[in-house]
């Protein structure tokens, strides 16, 4: 394995790079196998990238669901409380 040390000069890119590396480990752990060692053919490939992106989108989909559900609270709240400054 082999070890760079940077300087990042942006805190996000920072926190991405540890967070490829966190992921890096996770896998390696899991499967006990680099990517680059890795030597699934391409469709399988595909059908990885695929389920990945599957499983994104319905986050997507859950995280729209929740933001709705709060907005709708958030203005609930408002409109009871203009009600009782009435």
């Amino acid at each position: 394995m082999s070890k760079r040390g940077y300087d990042f000069r942006d805190p996000i890119i920072q926190k991405v790079v540890e967070k490829f590396i966190s992921r890096s480990n996770v896998g390696f752990d899991k499967y006990k196998i680099t990517l680059d060692q890795d030597s699934k053919s391409i469709n399988e490939w595909l059908n990885n990238i695929q389920e990945e992106l599957m499983d994104a989108v319905n986050y997507i989909e859950k995280l729209k669901a929740v933001l709705a559900d709060e907005l709708q609270e958030v203005l609930l709240k408002n409109y009871n409380e203009k009600d009782k400054e009435e």
